[in-house]
């Protein structure tokens, strides 16, 4: 494994996902999964998302997509959240759930929109408090 890609990944990782959400990933992982948690943040986030060449905003909206073409709302969970700490609205994501209902089908754009709806009650209740 390569150390200065990992850093690098989890830097990101930690910017994109949250430092709570990687912390607790990385400190539950055991022999079994560990070799997946520094796979995924040394290549994923360090290899892919560390390039330059798209911006994170990009990056977000993209994984948005595929993982809502892909019916994966977990991770569809997590990468919302993160679209929104990379910066992109609410209202991009809704454009992007859009397109999802095009091309992906309408079942899977019905699933998104109410994991959308739920990571943004979870943020509006947060914000409040």
């Amino acid at each position: 494994m390569n150390d200065e890609l990992f850093q690098r990944g989890l830097e990101i990782r930690r910017a994109v996902l949250g430092a709570e959400f990687v912390d607790k990933a990385l400190a539950s992982a055991d022999d079994f999964n560990m070799p997946l948690q520094r796979l995924v943040t040394e290549y994923c986030w360090g290899a892919v998302w560390g390039r330059e060449e798209l911006p994170r905003t990009t990056r977000s909206m993209l994984n948005l997509a595929m993982l809502a073409a892909l019916n994966r709302p977990h991770e569809l969970k997590t990468h919302i959240g993160g679209a929104l700490r990379n910066g992109v609205s609410r209202a991009e994501i809704r454009e992007v759930l859009l397109q999802v209902a095009i091309y992906c089908g309408v079942p899977a754009a019905v699933d998104s929109f109410r994991i959308a709806r739920e990571v943004f009650a979870e943020q509006d209740k947060a914000a409040a408090t």
